[in-house]
């Protein structure tokens, strides 16, 4: 297992070791010991996967109170992953992060608590994984606008497919303080 940092404090890629011969691969994508070394101690307490076809962006969302740490991967296709730093004190706050994850780099991208998080897909189709340190909750889920001019995130795909309610998420600038981190 290979872990990078990124620019934001928090925020890691992993590249699990890979297992493989002519009959396909093997990997693990968890394993409390060694990713807790790695500085991912956290207690995952719910998985989740949504499909979505090309050109569709999830996000940006986060949940506070009760807030989650992510550690999100590629089943099939490939994405293109950003994470939002809402902590107020952070030297970083305000700044994204984005990786492309996919089935073939099998990437990892870990977001702990304290960020807005989504993605655009850029094949036909993808399968997204999410480990989570936290339950749903519907009521403390938050958006967060995904073309905010003051983020200026670098989304590679042009027009992309949104539900209403991202479509209409606030600015960072409008949004209630007391629900950042």
């Amino acid at each position: 297992m290979n872990i990078k940092s990124t620019p934001i404090s928090g925020l890691l890629v992993i590249q699990p070791s890979v297992f493989g011969d002519a009959r396909g691969y093997f990997l693990e994508t968890w394993q409390h010991q060694r990713y807790a070394a790695a500085g991912m101690a956290d207690a995952f307490v719910q998985d989740n996967i949504s499909f979505s076809r090309q050109g569709i962006l999830r996000g940006l969302h986060f949940q506070n109170p009760r807030p989650q740490a992510k550690l999100v991967s590629v089943l099939q296709g490939e994405v293109f992953d950003v994470a939002v730093d809402l902590r107020r004190n952070s030297p970083t706050f305000g700044q994204w992060h984005g990786e492309r994850l996919s089935a073939e780099n099998k990437l990892q991208f870990f977001i702990p608590v304290g960020f807005a998080h989504g993605f655009q897909v850029l094949s036909e189709t993808v399968l997204f994984h999410y480990k989570c340190t936290e339950y749903y909750a519907p009521a403390d889920e938050q958006a967060l606008r995904w073309d905010d001019p003051a983020l200026n995130i670098q989304w590679p795909g042009a027009n992309p497919q949104l539900s209403a309610r991202d479509s209409q998420a606030p600015l960072l600038k409008d949004l209630d303080p007391s629900r950042l981190f």
